[in-house]
């Protein structure tokens, strides 16, 4: 036997010894999830056209440990198979259930379920609304697989940003831009039209302007079986349902065209929440869902939220978003 074989056969290994809490424990002392978060690991993603990329990823994964009586479970395991894994073929649904597998088979005698959240940002290009430009915007994304026994979920996560203007407070404004012409016209025996068109473009004829905010769609998806992740779909089915998402690239002729789609879409959370509530409802790829859609008020400190969901679970509270940016 060689020197290296003697030393590696004389190291320790304490998480195969008895748990020293274990005197008194009934089944308490079996757990949920024992595992790893924040590893940092590269994964492979296709896209559309079929083009194959690799991105940086922040990845959890973890194992229930049912057996009391052992101490812990084999992290190094974990993290060997998902290095081996993600770090040579593409993500898929079908890839990460052999993760998982592998996960449940190298704890066969400790863990009969598994679980893996990836968490990263998908760049897209995206074009400016009226202009020949385009520019990059990042979406944060999570994939999420459970695996108990036979029973595969997969979940797919992202946050959208778009832009928010309040109904309410433009119907203010309409009133009192409408009393500002009223007080100006108000002698006159006719209207003239290039007055009237003058005033209107002066800042005297916009005399209030309703309160926008900066806005967020957290939207949380159960998979349907059959189905690769639809990412960019998702990420398109939002912004498609919002109508204003915030723009990367702009110059004044897109930003005017901005102007005008949130005048065209001026919407509560309430309305938000039930535009991508409509629009989740209706794609077969997604079983269930949970969403929220966060308007960051100009008008006051505090934030205005709506919550949908089809069955998933999900409280009123940040918790769920925080899952989505790995905190």
């Amino acid at each position: 036997m060689t020197p290296r074989e003697n030393l590696l056969r004389a190291l320790p290994d304490v998480a195969n010894e008895p748990n020293p809490h274990q005197a008194g424990l009934r089944k308490v002392g079996a757990l949920d999830w024992v595992g790893m978060d924040g590893i940092d690991l590269p994964i492979m993603l296709t896209d559309r056209d079929g083009v194959t990329t690799r991105s940086a990823a922040r990845v959890s994964a973890a194992v229930d440990l049912e057996r009391s009586e052992v101490r812990g479970i084999h992290m190094s395991r974990l993290y060997l198979l998902l290095d081996q894994h993600l770090s040579s073929e593409a993500l898929t649904p079908c890839l990460l259930r052999r993760v998982l597998r592998d996960f449940l088979d190298s704890h066969a005698d400790l863990s009969t379920h598994a679980s893996v959240r990836i968490a990263f940002d998908q760049l897209l290009r995206r074009p400016a609304l009226r202009s020949d430009n385009s520019g990059w915007k990042s979406y944060p994304i999570a994939i999420s697989a459970r695996l108990d026994g036979n029973d595969f979920q997969l979940e797919l996560q992202c946050r959208v940003v778009y832009s928010s203007t309040c109904p309410a407070s433009a119907a203010l404004a309409r009133q009192a831009i409408q009393d500002a012409f009223a007080k100006r016209f108000a002698r006159a025996d006719t209207l003239n039209f290039d007055d009237v068109s003058a005033w209107l473009g002066s800042e005297q004829g916009i005399v209030a302007t309703p309160h926008g905010q900066r806005s967020a769609a957290d939207v949380r998806v159960r998979l349907t079986a059959g189905f690769e992740f639809p990412i960019v779909d998702l990420i398109d089915l939002i912004e498609d349902a919002v109508q204003t998402p915030v723009q990367t690239a702009v110059k004044r002729d897109d930003e005017q065209a901005f102007a005008v789609l949130n005048a065209q879409n001026l919407m509560f959370c309430e309305d938000a929440a039930r535009r991508i509530q409509r629009a989740l409802d209706g794609d077969e790829r997604f079983a269930d869902f949970w969403l929220r859609a966060t308007h960051y008020e100009s008008l006051h400190a505090h934030n205005a939220v709506a919550i949908a969901s089809k069955g998933i679970g999900g409280g009123y509270g940040a918790d769920e978003t925080l899952l989505l940016l790995g905190e």
